[in-house]
């Protein structure tokens, strides 16, 4: 018997709320070398073996720790390994909770990527490889979702809709964001970045980053400190707000999203903003290297494409400001970047 998930291009597993299989695809099948018939009524653990990045087994004990927010509909996206026909391989996990009137958890509709392998000693080849599969993955997903709403409409319920709706406006906003990297790197590299200036509330633009990104990472816990008199700076407000988004997300995925500070501080003619972790550090022998393009530092945790960082510096280098890190083993990361206060009638034209 065929599932509707069939129409989907991506392994997805529907689970109920004892983490038991009610339904999945034939890609959930292959990921793992089963059947879709011999995971239905299987545990997600013993058919999955989900491990963390720390090698701790997930889903054995309770949910992810988002489901204690019962706001919470979506499972923030994060990579799990889990166990496969040719061994452990990495998935990136995204999902949506299904909850009864008091907020309590009933099942978890999963959809698993498996991200790419590395190859064993070609950056150039590797860096094609994670920037096809960034492009590849959401846009694979796109077409699965609207062909299944096209062409099933009538027969799916409308909270089955909602959440391939939802899904479609997650992996849009994926693809939009890599073609900006993308075409930042162009501009950049070419001479041609135009920055539109205007006036910006540094501390406003903070506090909307921190706000949005707890939307999407129910973890985060990050406070925003500016003074009262804080100025405004003549900046492009895209920009720097790329800017901050990034160094956020970066350490709340790579460092930890418990007892981050974002915090301004007045310079004399310009102004600092600091984001600071409480992760383990960053080594010494990466730390030079954090900016470079394409570096991806060797570690267990999901790397990306290795372009924020540098796109990141260059950014903060055409408003003429610069962008520093600073790091102590077992105590966090700093990154702190700099940005002139111009007077607005002075300001030379873009």
């Amino acid at each position: 018997m065929r599932s509707p998930l069939d129409a989907l291009p991506d392994p997805v597993v529907h689970i109920d709320a004892d983490r038991r299989i009610v339904d999945a695809n034939k890609a959930a099948g292959r990921l793992v070398g089963r059947k879709r018939e011999e995971l239905l009524g299987a545990s997600m653990v013993d058919a999955f073996a989900p491990r963390g990045s720390d090698g701790e087994a997930l889903l054995a004990d309770g949910w992810h720790s988002s489901a204690r927010l019962r706001s919470v509909t979506v499972l923030p996206e994060h990579d799990v390994i889990i166990v496969g026909p040719e061994g452990d391989r990495t998935v990136r996990v995204t999902g949506r909770y299904q909850r009864n009137a008091d907020g309590s958890v009933t099942g978890v509709v999963l959809a698993l990527r498996p991200l790419p392998r590395r190859p064993a000693d070609d950056p150039t080849a590797e860096v094609v490889s994670t920037l096809s599969h960034e492009l590849r993955s959401p846009l694979t997903s796109l077409k699965g979702y609207t062909s299944l709403l096209l062409n099933r409409w009538d027969r799916l319920q409308d909270n089955q809709k909602r959440l391939m709706i939802e899904q479609v406006h997650h992996d849009a906003d994926r693809v939009t964001r890599l073609m900006t990297e993308l075409l930042d790197i162009s501009r950049l590299e070419a001479g041609r970045l135009v920055l539109r200036r205007r006036r910006v509330d540094i501390a406003q633009l903070a506090n909307d980053v921190v706000a949005r990104l707890t939307l999407t990472c129910a973890e985060l816990d990050c406070s925003v400190t500016m003074p009262a008199d804080f100025p405004q700076v003549f900046a492009d407000p895209d920009k720097v707000e790329q800017v901050l988004t990034n160094l956020v997300e970066n350490a709340a995925k790579y460092a930890s999203a418990k007892g981050m500070k974002v915090r301004g501080e007045m310079l004399d003619g310009a102004v600092a903003v600091t984001v600071s972790d409480t992760g383990e550090g960053i080594p010494r022998g990466d730390l030079s290297r954090v900016f470079d393009k394409f570096f991806r530092r060797e570690m267990s945790k999901p790397t990306g494409t290795g372009l924020g960082l540098w796109i990141s510096r260059r950014l903060i280098e055409a408003h003429g400001g610069c962008l520093s890190v600073d790091s102590e083993a077992g105590k966090g990361t700093v990154f702190r970047f700099t940005l002139p206060v111009v007077d607005i009638d002075e300001s030379p034209a873009n």
